[in-house]
């Protein structure tokens, strides 16, 4: 008995101290090279996130507030700035009667970094041509 309890207090400490001994490998992941998000995509995960501009405006037809394509034509047609307009620093050129719904969300949008609303404006521009990804 003396024996059988001696060779289980070895074999419990060699498994312990083997153990410590053990080098921790780092996890090496292949196929998951992190990809960098393009401006498109950030602009989309704004205008149907934290942007919310999904709420008013769909892509190809008026909702509450006009289309996305009928504001980008617009905003082309007239070479506007459509960041200025967001920004606050120009005025409503496109369906103005609306212009009071919209200035609630400028809350919003005023925490927008300048990149986001570059990334908005990308998404906004692209989307109205046609592109969905």
């Amino acid at each position: 008995m003396q024996k059988i309890v001696i060779v289980l207090a070895t074999i419990v400490l060699l498994f312990t101290s083997c153990q410590s001994e053990k080098k921790e490998k780092p996890d090496i992941k292949i196929g998951t090279k992190k990809k960098e998000t393009s401006s498109f995509d950030v602009g989309k995960r704004i205008f149907n996130g934290k942007g919310k501009c999904y709420t008013c405006h769909k892509i190809d037809k008026k909702s509450i507030g006009p289309g996305v394509v009928e504001i980008m034509k617009i905003y082309k047609e007239q070479n506007a700035d459509l960041i200025a307009f967001l920004k606050q620093e120009a005025e409503p050129i496109v369906d103005p009667e609306t212009y009071a719904v919209m200035k609630t969300n400028f809350a919003i949008i005023k925490t927008f970094t300048q990149e986001e609303l570059k990334a908005l404006e990308v998404y906004v521009t692209d989307a109205s041509n046609g592109k969905t990804e």
